[in-house]
């Protein structure tokens, strides 16, 4: 395991756990439109350290440590770096922008830097097989381009608390990040490339028409 993953995942416990225990630090660097845009943009970094509980917590470090390896092994430690948290910007900036009016609208968890580690793993290693529910086996992208589908479902439902558009603006940054580190994936990964794309201009087809 890489010094950077450690460092990340050991932040991640540590600013969970005392958002776990202290409701005023939690609410002082939680996700939240309002303060936002009252200029405290510091939650747009912050909101990605903390989590709701100890399985919520878990699920994004485990996935980070699954993935991370093929990201970092390839790119190097501060590239894997650079993708983790330009991830997590760009999934809190997607969602500043999808809920600007909505001042109230709170979330908090790394899923959006996490998704787009798992984006920039499989423009890396394509053939990359995943056991679904850990027995199931599933091609990587697949697993990428159904995994964002459903976000898009998530986001037009609203019927759950799970930060979709975070999801969705972290697999965008790993996604373009990755290619603009690695431009040649479009001459010799191009089929893969157009692929990820797929789900990622239907969000913004239905933006633009209004339906999220």
């Amino acid at each position: 395991m890489s010094t950077i993953l450690i460092v990340i995942i050991l932040a991640t416990i540590l600013m969970s756990y005392k958002g776990f225990n202290d409701n005023d630090f939690f609410r002082k660097f939680e996700f939240h439109i309002g303060s936002i845009r009252a200029g405290d943009q510091i939650r747009m970094i912050s909101s990605g350290f903390l989590h709701a509980d100890i399985g919520h917590l878990f699920f994004n470090m485990f996935t980070l440590y699954m993935f991370a390896p093929v990201v970092s092994n390839y790119f190097g430690n501060a590239s894997f770096f650079l993708i983790y948290i330009g991830s997590l910007v760009f999934g809190s900036l997607l969602t500043l922008a999808m809920h600007k009016n909505d001042y109230g609208y709170r979330a908090i968890g790394a899923s959006g830097a996490v998704t787009g580690i798992i984006y920039s793993a499989i423009l890396i290693q394509p053939d990359m097989m995943l056991g679904l529910f850990y027995v199931i086996p599933i091609p990587a992208y697949l697993f990428g381009i159904g995994y964002l589908l459903y976000s898009i479902y998530g986001m037009k439902a609203k019927n759950d608390n799970i930060g979709h558009t975070a999801h969705f603006g972290g697999a965008i940054g790993g996604y373009l990040i990755t290619l603009i580190k690695e431009p040649s994936m479009l001459e010799y990964n191009l089929t893969m490339v157009i692929l990820l794309a797929i789900p990622i201009v239907i969000l913004f087809i239905l933006f633009k028409a209004g339906k999220l």
